[in-house]
């Protein structure tokens, strides 16, 4: 199957976060697209919780899926990576392939990023979307991520004609 070169969608669903602005026996799901034109973009969304929370973070960038708000996000990016910082910018966890996650219907493999039901208290999160094997370098926000300034580093781990969002499933995702 023949994926378009030209756009790499990668998708994030937070679900189950009370905001300041929401009462906080009702949980909300907020879901992101967007692009990524190099192997070590990082996009960040920042959440705020007023109490604490269970929240359930997931990407859908790799084997695609359905979103919470019904946007359909196509099978065909690249391997989704999460890491999670508090407000203060502390790394709480990473998470690379998700327990659960659907399979890619091309190459067989499970490499969305989840982070299911981890229990938050009140106050500011970060969430980075990030490519494998781009790892968050330190234990804050501000220490950037292993890749910053290699453009192209999926092609180090495996070449292909692309250049970059090289697979090492085989060959190019896009």
């Amino acid at each position: 199957m023949k994926k378009n070169k030209s756009l790499l969608f990668a998708a994030i669903s937070v679900l189950a976060i009370s905001f300041g602005l929401c009462s906080t026996a009702n949980a909300i799901s907020i879901s992101f697209t967007g692009t990524f034109s190099q192997d070590n973009d990082v996009q960040l969304f920042n959440f705020s919780l007023d109490t604490a929370s269970a929240v359930t973070l997931r990407s859908f960038g790799y084997a695609g899926g359905t979103q919470a708000d019904g946007n359909v996000v196509v099978d065909g990016g690249f391997d989704t990576s999460l890491a999670l910082f508090d407000g203060s910018g502390a790394l709480l966890t990473q998470n690379d392939d998700g327990i659960g996650v659907p399979a890619d219907p091309t190459t067989g493999g499970a490499y969305d990023a989840a982070l299911f039901d981890y229990s938050l208290g009140a106050g500011d999160f970060t969430v980075a979307l990030i490519q494998w094997d781009n790892v968050a370098n330190g234990p804050n926000l501000s220490d950037g991520f292993l890749y910053d300034a290699v453009s192209n580093f999926t092609f180090l781990h495996s070449p292909c004609s692309a250049g970059m969002f090289c697979d090492g499933s085989g060959g190019n995702r896009t």
